[in-house]
């Protein structure tokens, strides 16, 4: 909900606008600001917690039900007993409240709200997912909560922030042939470390070439850095998909407690490897490490695009002997569309093996978890130790097409022609 008035914004970044809009009055970094929130979105591994926390400290009360949405996407299908049994009890509960709610098999949160339309521009989602960051991607203040936060905004329909400091990615240059999204985000959280944009609003500059797709990468991986937020500027597909407030602009005189600037020209493939997200080096020092598992999906990089440039490597070829290739498409929307243009059919029998839209192993619960010792190439954005299953398995974190060339050799590669380095 926007006041129909605007505060002062002159000089305010895209997080102190958004939140500024939002609270009716000029805020800035470091204050404390109350905001009423479009979406809350609840995903199953986290339902149970949330809704005790209505039912028994905040008084049984869903104030917005059509703004809070329940998604069954981190174990599902059900993986066990215990499972199936916290998301009955969550269908049952979003049927007596009103809540939306995409079962299993829809896809993954983020990827399923921005299909649906609940993620606008210039907007206020929290989630219960810490990747809910992505929502970024179009400039709405997306970001994670814990259950008792979540349930709190649920219950009164307002969350409560302290504006963040912004960091701003400044990129200049053109990405070389081979350098995706993905290894331009990796190369952020590797310059900035962990911890370095904790509790800030990353703003990427100079991503107007980016798709969508490739935007929500970004804006997913920023808090891998420790953000709050990450916020992409409207620009391209998102001015002409979406409806873009006139104020949602980046203010010249806005001030910042950091600029990194990313030569684009100059990167080359990537990897995050064991077991940190800012362990991130080049591709070429990890060439020839064995590889059993590759997975293609997860928030990150489980869209259409993504199963495009698997399929486009692949086509009339297998994937090597003693290596499996598991690709989970981010949503039934992606599922459909891969099955409706052929890449189903590529990847199939390349002798890839499809899971149903969702998260899959990446928190590594079920649908190919790894054993002691198996190394793992993952699209995803998380490669701590056990995150995928044993706490001796190893977890690159890579691009699709690095992704794809590893599964079809059966050792980490690199897409080819090489890179030039600017």
């Amino acid at each position: 909900m926007t006041p129909t008035s605007l505060p002062d914004l002159r000089g305010l970044t895209l997080a102190e606008r958004i939140l500024s809009v939002r609270s009716g009055s000029r805020v800035r970094a470091g204050e404390l600001v109350v905001v009423s929130v479009d979406q809350v979105m609840v995903v199953d591994s986290v339902a149970p917690s949330v809704i005790a926390r209505i039912e028994n400290d905040l008084g049984g009360r869903v104030r917005n039900p059509e703004r809070v949405t329940f998604v069954l996407d981190h174990v599902a299908p059900a993986a066990n007993v215990e499972v199936a049994t916290a998301q009955a009890d969550a269908r049952r509960y979003a049927r007596e409240r009103g809540i939306r709610i995409f079962d299993v098999g829809r896809g993954i949160c983020h990827q399923v709200l921005m299909e649906e339309g609940l993620i606008q521009p210039g907007g206020v989602v929290l989630g219960s997912d810490s990747h809910s960051t992505t929502y970024g991607a179009v400039s709405c203040f997306g970001t994670g909560m814990g259950a008792t936060d979540v349930a709190l905004s649920a219950a009164s329909g307002r969350t409560w922030l302290k504006v963040p400091e912004t960091v701003v990615v400044k990129l200049t240059g053109e990405r070389p042939v081979g350098v995706s999204a993905k290894d331009v985000a990796l190369t952020v959280v590797r310059e900035l470390t962990a911890e370095g944009a904790t509790y800030s609003s990353l703003e990427f500059h100079g991503a107007e070439d980016f798709t969508l797709s490739e935007r929500m990468t970004l804006a997913n991986l920023a808090v891998e850095a420790g953000a709050k937020v990450g916020l992409v500027p409207p620009s391209g597909e998102v001015l002409e998909g979406f409806s873009v407030p006139e104020w949602l602009v980046v203010d010249p005189d806005a001030a910042y407690v950091r600029v990194l600037e990313l030569n684009l020209g100059a990167l080359t493939p990537v990897v995050a490897a064991p077991s940190s997200v800012d362990n991130v080096h080049p591709l070429s020092g990890f060439s020839g490490v064995r590889v059993d598992q590759v997975f293609v999906g997860t928030c990150t990089n489980g869209r259409l695009d993504d199963l495009h440039t698997v399929a486009d490597i692949l086509r009339g070829q297998r994937v090597a002997d003693g290596t499996r290739l598991l690709v989970i498409p981010a949503s039934s929307r992606v599922l459909q569309d891969a099955a409706a243009d052929g890449t189903l059919t590529t990847l199939l029998a390349a002798g890839a093996v499809f899971g149903t839209p969702g998260c899959g192993p990446c928190m590594g619960r079920h649908m190919g978890v790894l054993a002691p010792s198996e190394v793992c190439v993952s699209t995803s954005n998380r490669n701590f130790v056990g995150r995928m299953g044993s706490s001796e398995a190893q977890i690159f974190l890579a691009s699709p097409a690095v992704a794809a060339l590893t599964a079809l050799t059966g050792f980490l590669a690199a897409p080819q022609p090489e890179p030039v380095v600017a």
